[in-house]
């Protein structure tokens, strides 16, 4: 197996990329924008798994390079991840459009410019998985959140109408939504430590869905039953409340 992993220096990827390398002796295409970082990454796994770990330059809001950078993979991927993505500022992002368009694009945009590529690989071979990495924070707008919530709202929605698109080249797609996470973009957060999850949990939960052939997982799993619960207050009362 090979499989690509965009957004790599990412903690949740590592941990993906860590359950692949041991579980499918996967070899590893790591892309990501830090190189010097990234082959640090690359070489550990290396030497922890006995695989073969390429780092790679990949820059998600790059759309005209996308179509070389993936032309290039020798041998191209059986399944690819996309773990990149950007919190950004929302307050920021209401006074000014560039960081909103940078949540949006980050989030959103890159993700289809690469897997439209990747799709049609996938279709015409018949074969190959997309994980892609979105976020409970877009089943439900909130107003502390809500520029990075409609990206990956909209992520949601693209990974589903992928999902039916290529289910009959047996082509699996599956949608994650991770709620808190032991990383860098929680930081500073005062948390319950019952509702964060380390990446390593979360690898482990992508793992299990992927060979479940799962289309969607939360993780940790009581995700499902929070947002399930946010999603059915009316929006008569959901509006006045102060999320």
């Amino acid at each position: 197996m090979h499989l690509l992993i965009l957004g790599a220096n990412a903690d949740i990827a590592r941990a993906i990329a860590a359950k692949f390398a041991e579980a499918e002796k996967a070899n590893l295409y790591l892309a990501s924008r830090d190189l010097g970082l990234l082959a640090k990454k690359a070489g550990d796994l290396e030497i922890r798994y006995q695989v073969k770990a390429v780092p790679l330059y990949f820059d998600a809001t790059d759309y005209a390079s996308h179509g070389r950078f993936y032309q290039n993979l020798n041998p191209k991927p059986d399944g690819v991840v996309v773990a990149f993505g950007y919190l950004g500022d929302q307050k920021k992002a209401q006074e000014d459009f560039v960081e909103a368009q940078r949540i949006t694009e980050t989030n959103f945009l890159g993700a289809v410019s690469i897997l439209e590529i990747v799709a049609a690989d996938f279709e015409k071979r018949g074969r190959g998985f997309i994980i892609g990495l979105s976020s409970p924070a877009g089943e439900r707008g909130r107003q502390s959140n809500y520029f990075y919530g409609a990206a990956k709202g909209a992520l949601t929605i693209y990974l589903s109408g992928l999902r039916n698109r290529l289910f009959k080249r047996n082509v699996q797609v599956l949608t994650v939504l991770p709620g808190f996470v032991q990383t860098k973009m929680i930081e500073g957060l005062d948390l319950p430590e019952k509702l964060v999850a380390k990446p390593e949990e979360v690898g482990d939960d992508i793992y299990r869905a992927y060979k479940r052939r799962k289309d969607l997982v939360y993780t940790k799993w009581f995700w499902k039953w929070i947002m399930l619960a946010i999603k059915v207050i009316p929006e008569k009362l959901f509006k006045r409340l102060s999320l």
